[in-house]
């Protein structure tokens, strides 16, 4: 299993959110949030490194960005950023937020399914439950977009891209802080999902993946 790492990010430079810069010190409880991340046990189908936040949507940001690989092979990918306000947000009805981007390109046949939309939505908020996690304010997109493929490219199939944007407000536990590291598995859950790969464990049993994306499909 991989362990996400990393360096905590502030919004002051964006990259190291030092004590003492101008964003000012790293707050106890999104420094405790981001060791939580770095220590989660992840699945090792998963590649996951710290990449830089985005600067003006809070105080304190943390960035995570993840791939699912086979072989030489990206299935999936995604980025995964933590937000902290230590004053709260309206909107977050918190003091956290989490804002993630997963994308994978699927087979035409199964981005033809009219219901595919609603069902990765599920899988956002199935991996969530199944992990036991409480959480509020959800809202997202699920976008698909197609490519066709032309001149010196017209022997590549045509192929079609799934993307869902979305954020949510973890609940907090002792002293504020949310359980970000089970957010994060959950999260891993999601992109294995969308990537095709088959339940890691019980609490994924009952969620429906997509089929494998390589190799004769099994009916």
């Amino acid at each position: 299993m991989a362990a996400a790492q990393g360096h905590i990010s502030g919004q002051s430079d964006g990259a190291d959110g030092e004590d003492g810069a101008e964003g000012g010190a790293v707050p106890p409880a999104f420094r405790a949030a981001v060791d939580a991340l770095r220590a989660a046990r992840l699945r090792p189908e998963l590649e996951v490194d710290p990449t830089r936040p985005p600067k003006r949507l809070a105080p304190h940001a943390y960035a995570l960005e993840a791939a699912v690989v086979d072989g030489e092979e990206d299935l999936a990918d995604g980025r995964l950023v933590l937000l902290h306000d230590p004053a709260g947000h309206e909107a977050w009805q918190g003091t956290f937020r989490l804002v993630t981007l997963v994308r994978a390109e699927l087979e035409p046949e199964m981005a033809a399914d009219p219901l595919l939309p609603e069902v990765c939505w599920s899988w956002l908020t199935g991996a969530l439950e199944a992990r036991g996690l409480f959480y509020g304010e959800a809202g997202g997109t699920v976008t698909m977009a197609g490519s066709h493929y032309f001149g010196a490219l017209e022997t590549r199939r045509p192929a079609t891209q799934i993307e869902i944007r979305a954020s949510w407000t973890p609940r907090e536990g002792r002293g504020g802080v949310p359980d970000t590291a089970a957010h994060l598995v959950a999260w891993g859950d999601l992109l294995c999902q969308i990537a095709g790969l088959p339940p890691s464990g019980p609490q994924d049993a009952a969620v429906v993946t997509l089929p494998q994306r390589r190799g004769p499909q099994v009916p």
